[in-house]
């Protein structure tokens, strides 16, 4: 009788255990569950895709990676620049992607078999209308704006998009890059940790000027009905970055990891990039794209940096900001 028990127990504990459903933890900036993320549309996306469970747990991504190592419990991360694709590669911790890049539909070429890109834009400066009659026509302008406009702008050191931007103004000036920022630098109100937190202050008025995307405006068009914010483009060229998605090579859900990369570059997911996330989706053809969304202003001259370049410049650059902000 007691063994009948016993093996009932097991049994049941068995039947228990298979029945679970399985998860999928995906590591992912700070961004992607506020109110502008696309945390929520692709998470509910994959769940019926995969029958699984995605959970999302947020935070600073490459510290995050290092201080934990083998200890990870992230499957997947998503979110990482081509910014700091380097320092993540050297980390040994990702594994290939395997998949087929042809449908990929970026401005620049990407032979990659680890980082998969899931979608890209330009680095820009957006303004309020109601605030700035006459935005700067160039980057160099931003060098004698009128007294009173303020601009918000996120820490190179913590933001990736603060990073971005001084390797935007480092790939345009050079040597003289800090000699930029010594002129910016009296009309910048506040440097903030994250792209939220900066993009929160301009919305709420504090600020004339936000750092932020060529396609920023495309929300408060397409989901406001706002035409009031919109990015300033600049000759001298606009920066380029793509947000990749990584598998951890340590993942105990390799088939689910694997599931989710591939889910990637499929158009149901690349839909949802453009309303979902407010950028360009790295692989849909521009036919495909949202309605409205082609004809978004966009910088004739692109400026990319590989991830090589991007590491070699990004200590300089990071200090050149630094110095002249803290004087």
């Amino acid at each position: 009788m007691r063994t009948s028990i016993l093996a009932t127990g097991f049994s049941c504990v068995a039947f228990v255990a298979a029945a679970e459903t399985p998860v999928l933890t995906v590591y992912a900036g700070d961004y992607f569950t506020s109110e502008w993320g696309p945390g929520p549309a692709i998470e509910s996306g994959f769940e019926a895709f995969c029958g699984c469970d995605l959970q999302f747990s947020t935070g600073d991504l490459l510290p995050r990676l290092l201080l934990e190592g083998d200890r990870t419990k992230a499957d997947v991360v998503i979110g990482l620049t081509t910014d700091v694709l380097a320092r993540a590669r050297a980390t040994g911790f990702f594994a290939p992607h395997g998949q087929d890049l042809s449908a990929l539909t970026l401005p620049v070429a990407w032979p990659d078999d680890t980082f998969l890109p899931f979608n890209w834009g330009h680095t820009a400066f957006v303004y309020d209308t109601t605030r700035m009659d006459a935005p700067p026509a160039t980057l160099e302008a931003m060098r004698s704006l009128p007294e009173a406009v303020k601009v918000v702008i996120q820490d190179p050191r913590t933001s990736i998009s603060g990073l971005a931007l001084v390797l935007w103004v480092k790939a345009v000036y050079g040597d003289q890059a800090g000699a930029f920022w010594a002129d910016l630098a009296p009309h910048i109100l506040t440097v903030t940790k994250d792209w939220s937190e900066s993009y929160g202050l301009f919305t709420a008025g504090e600020a004339d000027m936000v750092l932020s995307y060529t396609t920023s405006p495309a929300y408060h068009m397409f989901a406001e009905n706002d035409l009031t914010k919109k990015a300033a483009i600049f000759p001298e060229g606009h920066y380029f970055m793509a947000e990749t998605v990584g598998k951890i090579a340590a993942t105990d859900q390799p088939e689910l990891a694997d599931a989710f990369m591939k889910w990637v570059l499929t158009p149901d997911f690349q839909k949802m990039i453009p309303v979902a996330n407010w950028s360009l989706p790295s692989a849909l053809p521009l036919a495909d794209w949202p309605e409205g969304w082609a004809a978004l202003p966009m910088p004739d001259k692109v400026l990319f940096l590989s991830e090589g370049e991007a590491e070699a410049l990004r200590v300089e650059a990071v200090e050149e900001w630094r110095a002249a902000l803290s004087q």
